[in-house]
């Protein structure tokens, strides 16, 4: 019970990587909130987590929403000791391609979102808070069609430091969780038709040096180990849950 008494916000914590990490937090002794755009999804996440659960409907990259959550978890929590900034979109265009639409819609989510995730919730952190950035092991590589989403977790990563450097007098973490290719359900909204989806995940399989796709669990066991005292010596890092993808 590494998280016993502690109160943590999960966004996007509806489905995949987000939920994982709000299961295992309240697994670890927390009372967790989380915020999700689907509804759907959120009920069921909020009926998962279990009584006491903060659940708030709302889009990162509206700050009336990040506030609207925020005051939530003021009244029902008082405040915050680990914050997970998780909420992004995954979404690709050849660069020829590019609409500005399309790249503001990106970066507001995955970039701007980020950004104001944290800022709009400095009053409710306590001091010694650990922040969780989640970026993605895309931001150290090149890939064809993914320039704006690369650059936005790359962004990401850059924060990480940043927050940490200017939040280091009140002793809160910031650190990076940079998740390589993980099995979620954003795999089955990709529109392909039946049978692509897991030839798809056999290509990207063998792109993996431990030749498995990862599973959010194990993301969320990494981000355990962020949010809690066992990395007390920690901060401004960046953790790579990956199958060794970018680093061999």
């Amino acid at each position: 019970m590494r998280l016993s008494g502690k109160h943590a916000a999960v966004t996007g914590g509806n489905s995949g990587i987000g939920l994982a990490i709000a299961r295992a937090f309240r697994n670890e002794g927390a009372q967790v909130a989380v915020m999700g755009r689907d509804a759907v999804t959120l009920e069921a996440a909020a009926t998962d987590l279990g009584s006491g659960t903060v659940s708030t409907r709302g889009d990162v990259s509206n700050l009336a929403d990040l506030d609207r959550f925020y005051a939530e978890i003021g009244q029902t929590f008082g405040g915050l000791d680990v914050l997970v900034a998780n909420a992004g979109v995954y979404s690709s265009s050849p660069l020829t391609d590019t609409t500005p639409e399309f790249f503001h819609h990106v970066s507001d989510v995955n970039f701007r979102g980020t950004f104001f995730t944290v800022q709009r919730a400095l009053s409710l952190l306590r001091d010694g808070a650990s922040v969780i950035l989640v970026t993605s092991t895309i931001n150290e590589t090149g890939v064809p069609g993914l320039a704006v989403y690369a650059a936005t977790k790359a962004a990401v990563r850059s924060l990480a430091r940043s927050f940490a450097a200017e939040l280091q007098p009140r002793g809160i973490r910031v650190n990076a969780l940079s998740p390589g290719i993980i099995d979620t359900p954003i795999f089955d909204r990709l529109g392909m038709k039946d049978g692509r989806v897991e030839e798809l995940k056999r290509d990207l399989q063998e792109q993996v040096p431990m030749n498995r796709l990862g599973t959010p669990d194990e993301v969320a066991r990494a981000a355990v180990f962020l949010a809690s005292e066992d990395s007390s010596y920690i901060t401004g890092a960046e953790l790579p849950i990956s199958g060794g993808l970018g680093q061999l």
